[in-house]
C-alpha cells in the first residue's frame, strides 16, 4: 500500500485543471513540463501531454497566454507559456468562483446523512 491518495477522478480534473494551471504560470513564464511538474508537487497527479498541450493551445487561443520559444541550455529549445493580462483577470475571477462553489458544495456534503450499516 502506497501513501499516496489515489488519482482524482477525471471529470473533478477537467472542471478545475485550466485554473490549476493559470495559476501555475501567475509565478511566471514556464514550459509544458515544468508546469506538469508543478501540478504533480501540488498533489494533482500526474497530467499527460495529450491532456496538458491541448489545454495549453486553448489558452494561447483564448488569449490567457502567449507562447515564446527559447533556446535551450545546451539542448532543444522549448515552448515557454507566459500569462497575459487577460489570463490574470480570468484567474481572478475564477479563482473566486471556484472558491464559492467548493465552499458551496462542501456544505451541501457535510449535511449529507451517513447510512449505517
Amino acid at each position: 500500500m502506497t501513501s499516496d491518495p489515489a488519482p482524482w477522478p477525471s471529470e473533478w480534473l477537467r472542471g478545475v485543471l485550466d485554473l490549476c494551471v493559470l495559476r501555475v504560470l501567475a509565478d511566471g513564464a514556464t514550459y509544458g513540463y515544468a508546469i506538469s511538474a508543478r501540478l504533480v508537487e501540488h498533489g494533482l497527479g500526474v497530467v499527460k501531454g495529450g491532456t496538458l498541450y491541448p489545454l495549453l493551445a486553448r489558452l494561447e487561443a483564448s488569449g490567457d497566454v502567449v507562447v515564446e520559444w527559447r533556446a535551450g541550455d545546451g539542448g532543444p529549445g522549448r515552448k515557454y507559456y507566459e500569462l497575459t493580462e487577460a489570463g490574470r483577470a480570468q484567474l481572478r475571477e475564477r479563482s473566486e468562483r471556484w472558491t464559492t462553489f467548493t465552499e458551496t458544495t462542501a456544505g451541501l456534503l457535510a449535511h449529507t446523512p451517513v447510512e449505517e450499516a
